[in-house]
């Protein structure tokens, strides 16, 4: 619904214009997701609902960010590898574990089960250097929902009114042009750091309600 939402809007922008570049193609749907999310969570009935919530959503922030910056690590290196000649699936499945498991630290053992598993992922073959969008996305939509979140009321209005332009923008503005009106610059570590913290503030209350 969120990428109907993103397209309706843009649509002014005509055909080759409306597309939203992939930086920001998640915006709308994660942005009402977390809206969804939050009321969710504030309405819970007790502490166990709460709890089941924050999981679930934590869960799915670090596939969101974590594995799929894990899956850039890998592709960057078999590319790098492909630069001195063929390489082999027994290489390749060496790499995959050894990003995963940079990626996944101490915690988790990845068996000879694991070494294959880079094999059905669709994006290393037909859209090489894609999963990258997926973390930035994220990050970037979690950001933004921060700057909401630190809102008054009656900025919270204009915070609305120049997010509806974000999204009727569609393909016309990078995505830095695209959050100047809310004084985010993706150029500066605290944006994204915004993004990184709002999952650990997450894990936080997790562990507390435990």
């Amino acid at each position: 619904m969120g990428h109907g939402i993103h397209q309706v809007l843009a649509a002014d922008k005509g055909y080759l214009m409306s597309d939203t570049p992939l930086t920001l193609a998640e915006t709308a749907s994660v942005f009402a997701e977390m809206l969804a999310f939050q009321t969710l969570v504030d309405k819970a009935p007790n502490n166990a609902a709460r709890r089941f919530l924050l999981a679930g959503k934590v869960e799915d922030m670090l596939n969101t960010v974590v594995r799929q910056i894990a899956f850039h690590n890998f592709e960057t290196a078999f590319h790098d590898a492909r630069k001195s000649g063929e390489v082999s699936a027994e290489v390749l499945s060496d790499l995959w574990i050894q990003t995963q498991t940079q990626a996944l630290g101490p915690a988790v053992r990845l068996d000879d089960s694991y070494r294959s598993i880079w094999a059905y992922i669709p994006h290393f073959v037909h859209t090489p250097f894609y999963v990258y969008a997926y973390a930035f996305g994220d990050c970037l939509v979690n950001a933004l929902w921060q700057n909401y979140q630190e809102k008054s009321a009656a900025d919270k209005i204009v915070f609305s009114e120049q997010y509806i332009q974000l999204l009727k923008a569609g393909g016309t503005k990078r995505y830095n042009e695209a959050l100047a009106p809310f004084g985010l610059n993706p150029a500066d570590a605290s944006f994204w750091n915004m993004g990184l913290d709002m999952i650990a503030d997450m894990i936080d209350e997790l562990e507390s309600l435990s």
